[in-house]
């Protein structure tokens, strides 16, 4: 990663690393250590260890400040909503890490750039080192600004395609396809609500309702999604 790319990161997110060798660590993936073994670059994959950590205190600390008046098991899958794979790979795409990261030919080849997993990874690690180069405020203030505005209040990413991510857990589970049905149709033409009942492989798993049929499956798709990460 060149320096412009590390200044231009820095300046877009309104962050100054001290340690800049923490930053291209944090964007470091094992694949380009693997391929430049005379180099002393270190990966991030304990970085990634670290931000996990930071991550579940700091969007507890969030979560319990923001809604005093949930219970311990409704935060809990919150966090578990806001804290997992899907959610921070995309904002990791909203923030455009991807294009900074350092890959291996092989890794970059198969589409790692791309890939949720390794976008989370990077997220966390990335959360890592602004823990260990500036402390616990500024992950506060970074997560104030990138994260916490695009959370609703069920602790969901807002603008989140829950179509496709259930899609996906749905086929790595084995549970068979999943149907949208039209369970009601309410209103007069001019103002009509849609309530969709989501099925995976004969099992109901959602309900949501919204003034398109297209709304109201992603509500019924966000529903199931919270139900699968309990």
């Amino acid at each position: 990663m060149k320096h412009d790319k590390f200044d231009e990161l820095q300046l877009r997110l309104q962050l100054r690393f001290r340690t800049t060798k923490l930053l291209k660590q944090a964007f470091t993936h094992t694949s380009y250590v693997n391929e430049h073994r005379q180099s002393a670059t270190e990966h991030n994959e304990r970085l990634e260890f670290l931000g996990d950590a930071i991550l579940q205190l700091t969007v507890s600390e969030y979560l319990y400040g923001t809604f005093p008046e949930r219970p311990e098991g409704q935060l809990t899958r919150m966090r578990a909503s806001i804290v997992c794979e899907p959610s921070l790979a995309r904002f990791a795409e909203m923030l455009d890490l991807g294009s900074h990261i350092l890959l291996g030919r092989g890794e970059e080849q198969l589409g790692g750039r791309q890939r949720p997993a390794l976008l989370a990874d990077l997220f966390e690690a990335f959360v890592g080192a602004i823990y260990l180069d500036q402390g616990l405020d500024a992950v506060r203030e970074f997560l104030a600004l990138h994260m916490f505005p695009h959370i609703d209040n069920d602790g969901v990413m807002l603008g989140k395609d829950f179509k496709s991510t259930l899609q996906e857990k749905a086929q790595q589970a084995g549970m068979g396809p999943i149907e949208y049905r039209i369970a009601e149709e309410r209103g007069p033409a001019h103002d009509r609500e849609f309530v969709v009942t989501v099925f995976i492989g004969d099992i109901a798993y959602g309900t949501g309702s919204g003034r398109t049929k297209k709304e109201a499956e992603q509500q019924a798709a966000a529903e199931a999604w919270r139900k699968l990460m309990k």
